[in-house]
């Protein structure tokens, strides 16, 4: 075998059909477009549009309801605390704030405030101050002889 006698698969590769080459090609002249109207010219975008007929997306019911002052938590779980905390990165002697989280790194942004969630073991005796925590990881930090102060009452489960 040489190089020459490469191929590909028979219908591997389809050659594009170049529209508007004459009358030979059988797509000469209007390329397959028909003749005058809006779809026989460029730039035309009809995509959900049914001819006046209310579209499927209109005739569907909508459902749910986004709050728009919905406040979006960074979220944390135990077994990440108890990472960090057996990497040395956080301190369980000390508190451990929002603050101390995000200089950690084991939070990127505040956004509306930290919450704690229940995934995971935690082990090590902790102090933590938060905006929200789920009951299971209130009550999984007690059992580890720590506590979990919520700081804002709204934002607990």
């Amino acid at each position: 075998m040489k190089l020459n006698e490469l191929s590909d698969n028979p219908g591997a590769a389809k050659t594009k059909k170049r529209v508007g080459r004459g009358p030979g090609s059988g797509k000469g002249k209007t390329a397959g477009r028909g003749i005058k109207g809006q779809k026989s010219r460029s730039g035309v975008a009809l995509n959900g549009y049914e001819g006046g007929q209310m579209p499927l997306y209109q005739r569907l019911p909508k459902r749910g309801f986004n709050k728009p002052n919905r406040k979006k938590f960074a979220v944390v779980n135990l077994g990440l605390l108890q990472k960090f905390i057996d990497a040395k990165t956080l301190d369980a002697k000390k508190a451990i704030t929002e603050d101390v989280l995000v200089e950690t790194g084991v939070v990127r942004r505040k956004l509306d405030g930290v919450r704690i969630l229940g995934k995971g073991e935690i082990t090590a005796k902790v102090k933590i101050e938060v905006t929200g925590a789920s009951k299971g990881a209130i009550e999984a930090v007690e059992k580890a002889g720590g506590s979990l102060t919520v700081t804002s009452a709204s934002a607990a489960e």
